[in-house]
C-alpha cells in the first residue's frame, strides 16, 4: 500500500473513503469537524448518527455515502470516546486506541473495494509523529491477509494507497517523516511474523523456518548462522534434542546476528530468544484433537524475535542484537522421549521429564543457557507459547511477563507499554519452586496444574543465571480468533513492536 501524508484540508480530501476519528462532545455538540461534515452532508450526518445511535464512543463506528457532496465517496466516523479521556491516555499506551482505530478503518475500505482510504489526524497538541505512527501502522497491519491457500480469493480489493492527514505544515517535519518510516517498516516486520505463524505446519517446518529466517537475515544485511541436529548434540543441548527424538523433521539451530561496526560491536549484546515448536502435537503426552488444530503456531515467539531483527537492521543500534531460535517438532514416535525420561541441559542440569507436552521450556532453558554462555547479553528477553495457564490468567490478547525485580523487566513494560501490546506482569513466586522438585533429578519440567505459567518461568529463570532476564508468554495474544482493530484472524505478530521498542529506547540511552 502506498503512503502519503498531507496537510490538506479533510474536506478536500480525494478519497475513496475518508475515516474520521470523533469524540462524544463533537457529535453530542454538534461541533469541530464533525459539525463540518454534517453542514456539506446537508445535516444526512447528524440524522444517520442518530438513527443509528452512534455518540463517537470508542468502537463506534458509522459509514455514510456523501454522493457527491465531498471529493471522498465515503465517511467512515470512528468513536474515540472523550476527547480529553484520549488525550491522556493514547501517549501512555501507545497510541494503541488510533492503532485500531486505522485499522478498522483499512479493513473496512477494503471489503468496500476502496481503492483509497484517507484517515484524519485527530490533532493532540505535541502529538502528531505518534499520531502519524499509529495511523500508518494500523492501516497498514489491517490491510493484511493471509489468502495464499485459497483458489477463489475473499471478497473486496486491496486498498492501493493510503494518506494520512495532519494539520498543515507539520507534515513535512523530520519527526514525522522518521515516524511513518518507522510505521512501514515495522508493519512489514509485523506481516512476515504473522506469515510464519499462518503457514500450516508441512510449509513451516524447522529446516523451512530456519531458510526463511536466512532469507530475511540476506536482504536486511544481518550475519545467519543455522546448526543441524550434529552440531547442536555438540553443543551438549540435551533438553532440545530430547524434544526433537520423536519427529522425522531435523532440528534447526538459528542465530541472527546485528553487529555495528568499530568498537560499538563489542558493547554487551541485547539478545531476543523465541520459542519454535514448528508443531507440538504434545509428544506422547498427547493433546486432544481440538487443543492440538492450532499447533502450528507454537513457534509464533520465534517469528516474532526473527521479524524484529528486520527493524533491528534499520534502526542500527549503537551495540549488538542476536535472536535466538531452537526450531524442531513435538511429535509422538518409537523415538520419542518418555515421561519419566531424565534429560542433561547444557549447563548440566539434569532434567526429569514429567509431561511431554512442556516441551517449549526444554528447548528455551537449552537456547537460553547457550547464549547466555556465549554473548554474556546485557539483557536477555525470551518470547514463548508457553502456557495454556497464562490465557486462563490474562486472557486471549493479553502478554503476560515474567523477571526478577530490576531494570530487565521494568524496560521490558516500558517497551511494550511504547508499543502499544497489552502487558501484564506476573509474579516469580519463590513457593512454587517446590512444585519443579524432583526425586530422581535436580527438577522437573512440570509442576502442578495450579499456577502453570509461574512454575514455567521458574523453570526458565535456572538456565540465565544473575544476566538480567525477561519471560514474556504470548500463548494468548500470538493467536487471534476474530478479526479487532487491526488484528485479524490467525497470527497476530505480538512481541514484535515491544521487542522494536525496548531496543529503540537502550539506543536513547
Amino acid at each position: 500500500m502506498k503512503v502519503e501524508v498531507t496537510g490538506a484540508a479533510p474536506l478536500d480530501a480525494e478519497a475513496s473513503v475518508l475515516a474520521v476519528p470523533v469524540f462524544e462532545e463533537e457529535v453530542q455538540g454538534e461541533k469541530g469537524l464533525y459539525a463540518e461534515l454534517d453542514r456539506r452532508l446537508s445535516g444526512h450526518l447528524a440524522a444517520a448518527a442518530r438513527d443509528e445511535d452512534f455518540e463517537g464512543k470508542p468502537d463506534q463506528c458509522l459509514a455514510l455515502r456523501t454522493l457527491g457532496k465531498l471529493r471522498a465517496q465515503q465517511v467512515l466516523l470512528l468513536g474515540m470516546g472523550p476527547r480529553e479521556a484520549a488525550q491522556a491516555s493514547l501517549p501512555k499506551t501507545g497510541f494503541e486506541a488510533l492503532r485500531m482505530a486505522a485499522g478498522k478503518a483499512s479493513r473496512a475500505a477494503r471489503k468496500a473495494g476502496a481503492k483509497r482510504l484517507a484517515f484524519v489526524a485527530p490533532r493532540f497538541p505535541g502529538q502528531t509523529a505518534h499520531e502519524a505512527r499509529a495511523i500508518v501502522e494500523g492501516a497498514l497491519l489491517g490491510a493484511y491477509r493471509f489468502d495464499r491457500y485459497k483458489t477463489e480469493p475473499k471478497k473486496g480489493k486491496d486498498t492501493e494507497g493510503l494518506v494520512v492527514l495532519l494539520p498543515q505544515g507539520l507534515e513535512r517535519s523530520k519527526e514525522v517523516k522518521e515516524a511513518v518510516a518507522l510505521a512501514r517498516v515495522v508493519s512489514a516486520a509485523v506481516s512476515w511474523a504473522r506469515d510464519q505463524v499462518n503457514e500450516p505446519p508441512l510449509a513451516c517446518t524447522p529446516t523451512r523456518l530456519a531458510q526463511a529466517a536466512r532469507d530475511l537475515a540476506k536482504e536486511a544485511g544481518l550475519h545467519a548462522e543455522v546448526l543441524g541436529p550434529r552440531e547442536i548434540a555438540g553443543l551438549r543441548m540435551g533438553m532440545f534434542l530430547g524434544v526433537t527424538r520423536g519427529s522425522a523433521e531435523e532440528p534447526r539451530l538459528v542465530k541472527l546476528s546485528y553487529l555495528p561496526k568499530g568498537a560499538a560491536a563489542k558493547k554487551p549484546p541485547t539478545v531476543f530468544v523465541g520459542k519454535a515448536i514448528t508443531f507440538d502435537s504434545g509428544g506422547l503426552s498427547l493433546k486432544p484433537t481440538e487443543s492440538m488444530v492450532e499447533m502450528k503456531t507454537d513457534m509464533a515467539g520465534a517469528a516474532a524475535a526473527i521479524a524484529a531483527m528486520k527493524v533491528v537492521a534499520e534502526l542500527a543500534p549503537p551495540f549488538p542484537v542476536h535472536a535466538l531460535v531452537g526450531a524442531c517438532e513435538n511429535m509422538p514416535g518409537g523415538r520419542a522421549y518418555k515421561p519419566s525420561d531424565v534429560l542433561i541441559a547444557r549447563n548440566g542440569k539434569t532434567v526429569e521429564v514429567t509431561n511431554t507436552d512442556a516441551e517449549g521450556r526444554l528447548v528455551l532453558g537449552d537456547v537460553l543457557a547457550w547464549g547466555v554462555e556465549t554473548l554474556a547479553p546485557a539483557l536477555v528477553v525470551d518470547l514463548a507459547t508457553l502456557t495454556g495457564a497464562c490465557v486462563v490468567a490474562l486472557g486471549p490478547t493479553t502478554v503476560g511477563a515474567f523477571g526478577p525485580d530490576g531494570p530487565a523487566v521494568d524496560a521490558v513494560l516500558a517497551a511494550a507499554r511504547a508499543a502499544g501490546e497489552d502487558t501484564w506482569r506476573l509474579p516469580l513466586t519463590d513457593a512454587m519452586q517446590e512444585e519443579l522438585k524432583s526425586e530422581v533429578a535436580d527438577m522437573k519440567n512440570a509442576g502442578a496444574r495450579y499456577g502453570g505459567s509461574i512454575s514455567a518461568a521458574l523453570f526458565l529463570k535456572e538456565f540465565v543465571g544473575k544476566t538480567p532476564w525477561a519471560h514474556l508468554d504470548i500463548a494468548g495474544p500470538s493467536n487471534a480468533s476474530k478479526e479487532r482493530g487491526y488484528i485479524g484472524k490467525g497470527g497476530t505478530g505480538v512481541g514484535v513492536r515491544t521487542l522494536v521498542e525496548l531496543v529503540r529506547a537502550r539506543a536513547a540511552g
